[in-house]
């Protein structure tokens, strides 16, 4: 078992948050969420064979509809644009027709 120091621990902890953060402020806009929405978004380990590691879990949460779960197959800090493009047309998709 692996040593960690609590410094290096705080570190990856920061990083982890202001990856987070950036990846939910891009995803707000690409979404076009407004006030009454919201979003939440958390890196989870993945146990599924063939899944990495970790993956990136999305809840948009818009006002008067059901919240939709999203996944991402990679860590919040290896998101790409191309994921995000693909996440905002599964999001819209699972909408359906008509919706804004």
């Amino acid at each position: 078992m692996a040593i960690v120091s609590l410094k290096a621990w705080r570190a990856r902890s920061a990083e982890r948050a202001a990856a987070g953060a950036r990846l939910k402020a891009t995803l707000t806009e690409a979404l076009g969420l407004g006030p009454g929405d919201a979003l939440s978004v958390n890196e989870i380990a993945c146990a599924d064979p063939g899944c990495p590691e970790m993956e990136t879990i999305v809840l948009v949460m818009r006002a008067g509809e059901p919240t939709r779960a999203l996944r991402i197959r990679t860590t919040m800090e290896a998101v790409t644009a191309d994921q995000i493009v693909a996440l905002v047309v599964e999001e819209a998709a699972g909408r359906g027709p008509g919706t804004p």
